[in-house]
Parts: C-alpha cells; structure tokens; sequence
C-alpha cells in the first residue's frame, strides 16, 4: 500500500443516524461499523457482510480509490450508506482521528474491527529492521490506538444503545499462536494483540463492550502472495480460506444476543496442521 498523507479526508458532513426501530430485521440495523484496512480482503469483505446485517459503514484504509468503489457495492448491493476515511494507521496521529470523524459523520459507534495489518517474512538476520517498525506500528500499535479512541464511543452505544452491547473485534492470527522461523516478529505483533484482547476484555465486559478475537489460518489476501505465501509450508492456494469465509466469522461474532460473547475464533483451512 502506498504512504498516506496525514489528512482525513471525509466524503460528506454529518449524516443523522436513525434509530433502529421494532420492524428493523437484521441484527445491526441502525448500527455503525468502523472496519480498517478496508479496501481489500478480510477488510472488504467484512465491510459488506455487516451492511448486510444492517450497518452503516466507516471504511478506513490508505487507498482512497478503493474504498470508493466498495462504498459503490455497498450501495448498490446493501443499501447502507459508508464513509471512506483515507489514512495511513501506523502514523500515530491518525487512529484518534479517523475515529472522531467516524462518530462526527453517523453520530454514534456500535463496532470497532481492528483488521488492518502488514506482513514481511524473513529470518531475523536477513531482516530489514524498517519492516519490523512497519508491523509493530499498524499490527499493534494502530490495534491499540484504534481500540483506545473508540473506547469511549463503544461503551456509551453499549450504556444507551437499542443493542444493550456494543462490539470490538481484533484479527490476529494463527502465527500469533504457533510461532514459525521466518516469521517471527509478524508472530510477536500477532501474539501481543491476542494478550491485549483478553485483557481488554476483562476491563470492559462487564459494562457490556465484547471484544473478540479472530485468527485466520492461511486465507488468500494481497497479503499471502509473494514471499509470505512460504507461510503456508506446502499447503496447496486452492486449500486456503477465503476472506469470506473470515467475515462470516467477524459476523456471527457482532451478531449474538447481548448475553452472549463468542471471545475468540480460529479459522484454519481443513488442511491446514498448524
């Protein structure tokens, strides 16, 4: 992905978000979504699974371009209305305001989806060091700033909200469990979020705030071509999930009744061992 600017681009002003009503029949209606890395994969597809449950859509992603055209599928496929906010994560300012403009635009947050993330595999002393700043800064430290700007904003719609509960959802990933040579700083990020979503959730779920985590096994993005496709040790492209099949994961997750937490999901291919 190419280097955004620091700017926060929004494609109108606010919109007045209605409340759900009682003749409302998919789970989110009248809900908004925040998903980031939005302009392709897991992104994308998460973003049009919650339109179809009912969702308004922030889309946040460095590609400007793409998330335009998804905002188009969405409308024409869902009918939610979407926000596209161009930004670059692992600048440190940007995770605060994309989330502020977020909630300027639609007037509320219901979900937060922390997908956003960057892989480079190498063995450590081939390494390139500026690559390991790249995954500490938008596989962790984008997870933990997104995660802190939205805090507030998710714990008043689960307080007040018609849902009672609200939802913020970390994809991680299989690495982060069964480390692997070459891999092994993507592994620290991963495993670090998958620490601080059990911690996080013990602070918030008792004031109703979910936070779930999703681990994908090897799963066919823009991410796993190329060098990291080695990650997948032999295990045939066309065994590999879909990144459909991780958005329907992330869906039923933000979908359960407000008594019920599903805190985390790993989705292996079936041929996947490890």
């Amino acid at each position: 992905m190419a280097t955004g600017s620091s700017h926060i681009p929004a494609t109108s002003d606010r919109t007045p978000h209605p409340a759900p009503t009682a003749t409302d029949r998919t789970p989110l209606a009248g809900g908004v979504a925040l998903v980031t890395g939005a302009s392709s994969g897991i992104g994308a597809a998460t973003a049009l699974a919650l339109a179809r449950e009912g969702c308004s859509l922030a889309l946040v992603a460095r590609r400007a371009d793409r998330l335009h055209a998804l905002t188009e599928t969405i409308g024409t496929q869902d009918g939610g209305p979407a926000l596209v906010l161009a930004a670059d994560l692992g600048d440190g300012e940007q995770p605060h305001q994309v989330v502020r403009r977020a909630v300027q635009h639609f007037g509320r947050l219901d979900v937060l989806v922390n997908n956003a993330g960057y892989g480079a595999r190498a063995a450590v002393e081939d390494s390139d060091p500026e690559d390991w700043d790249r995954m500490v800064d938008l596989n962790l430290k984008a997870v933990l700033r997104m995660s802190h700007a939205a805090l507030p904003h998710l714990l008043r719609a689960a307080d007040s909200g018609p849902r009672g509960v609200a939802d913020l959802v970390n994809v991680s990933s299989v690495a982060g469990r069964v480390p692997r040579k070459d891999n092994s700083v993507y592994s620290a990020t991963k495993h670090a979020v998958c620490s601080f979503s059990e911690a996080l959730r013990q602070e918030v779920t008792g004031r109703g705030v979910r936070v779930g985590l999703v681990e994908p096994g090897m799963t066919t993005t823009e991410m796993t071509v190329g060098r990291q496709a080695a990650s997948a040790h032999g295990l045939p492209e066309d065994t590999w999930l879909h990144a459909e099949d991780i958005a329907r994961a992330i869906a039923f997750m933000v979908t359960q009744p407000a008594r019920v937490a599903v805190n985390e999901i790993t989705v292996r291919p079936t041929a996947q061992e490890r």
